[in-house]
């Protein structure tokens, strides 16, 4: 079936758009709705209004270290066959594609996961789909592991990231690490001529070591703000450097736990280099309560997952309650806020926006002008 989808807003488009979407489910074209042409309609055509309402493609949550009740770095061959339900789990909450996000475990533990995630890959997938894996550790800073276990942060060397990647390296889409464990300067520039994009995080970088970091190639930070000293007027510090720089991208938490809406508010007026991320916990898509968390147990409560003795481990909200929150806090306008779940992750891991040509997996919002609500619904599925 051919779909005309008519006077729909679309993210970084002026004024009212239409898509033309193809009988394989491709986005042809992307036209105002002023524009005039000449066709012979499709004898199956459908036309869809959706009366104003802004258009995007699906979420891409970068950093999602769980659902469903497993943890990615869990992963074996007796649960592998959760992936496909947590594919599906995650279509259903408005995510086309994430990386499933390895914390700091044995590299046993990690080789595990990557060899289910690789195999999983390598199959037809349904649902959300699996982009790559996210390495959010083992080469971290101790002062600033946060809840990541300390055993088994391991040295920042290339034997040691070689060691670690095994056979997979094609695999690791992400990987997180702190820069100034590197004394030599060759782990970033190896890691880009592997293709891994390099993000900073879970660090205790001065500003001149997150610059240099920069410019060796590392070009996202992880979560902003959290696990990294705070922005200082004399010592910037790591997220100083990384939003006054043009072509570095800061991944954030929208959950109102992990940073505090008025400083999201600073961070958004700062740089336009900003995308969402969930940092969501094997929990999400459970209800609140106590779960195992590596050999440990984790508290979830409204949505935020907490260790025993407090330290913040993540959150189960889903990606798309992050863009509902921006719009309700007033960080930012609509456009935006959808902009920073769909648009700017794809981005960040240089993947096109909603352009000719993508799958028209394609999102729904409708804000009620008199409720101040914003909400979302798959369009075409």
């Amino acid at each position: 079936m051919t779909i005309d989808i008519i006077n729909a807003k679309v993210p970084g488009y002026q004024g009212l758009q239409m898509l033309l979407v193809n009988q394989a489910g491709v986005i042809e074209q992307i036209l105002p709705m002023e524009t005039v042409f000449k066709r012979v309609p499709p004898s199956d055509l459908q036309i869809v209004d959706v009366a104003g309402d802004w258009v995007s493609l699906g979420g891409v949550d970068l950093q999602i270290n769980g659902a469903l009740g497993l943890a990615f770095p869990d992963l074996a061959a007796e649960n592998a066959h959760l992936l496909g339900k947590i594919c599906q789990f995650l279509w259903d909450v408005g995510v086309d594609g994430f990386l499933p996000t390895l914390v700091t475990t044995s590299v046993e533990n990690i080789q595990r996961s990557l060899a289910v995630i690789a195999d999983f890959i390598s199959t037809a997938q349904l649902g959300s789909q699996i982009l790559g894996v996210h390495l959010e550790g083992p080469f971290l800073n101790y002062q600033k592991r946060g809840a990541h276990p300390a055993e088994y942060l391991l040295p920042l060397t290339i034997d040691e990231v070689k060691r670690v990647l095994g056979d997979y390296a094609d695999v690791v889409k992400v990987i997180t690490l702190a820069p100034e464990l590197d004394t030599t300067g060759e782990v970033i520039p190896y890691l880009r001529s592997l293709g891994i994009t390099v993000s900073l995080g879970h660090s205790q970088a001065t500003a001149n070591q997150a610059q240099d970091a920069f410019a060796l190639g590392a070009t996202i930070v992880t979560h902003a703000f959290n696990a990294m000293p705070p922005l200082h007027h004399r010592e910037p510090g790591l997220l100083g450097a990384a939003i006054t720089h043009p072509h570095v991208m800061c991944g954030f938490i929208a959950d109102g736990q992990h940073v505090s809406p008025i400083m999201l508010q600073i961070l958004s007026r700062a740089t336009p280099g900003l995308f969402l991320v969930s940092d969501a916990l094997a929990p999400l898509g459970l209800p609140d309560g106590v779960y195992p968390w590596d050999t440990r147990q984790i508290e979830v409560k409204q949505g935020t997952a907490r260790l025993p003795d407090g330290t913040l481990s993540g959150t189960t909200l889903p990606l798309l309650v992050g863009v509902e929150n921006l719009v309700k806090w007033g960080i930012c306008g609509v456009e935006t806020a959808i902009a920073l779940a769909t648009d700017a992750p794809r981005k960040a891991i240089g993947l096109p926006g909603i352009v000719q040509g993508q799958a028209a997996n394609l999102l729904r919002w409708h804000w009620d002008q008199d409720t101040k609500e914003l909400s979302w619904r798959r369009l075409l599925s």
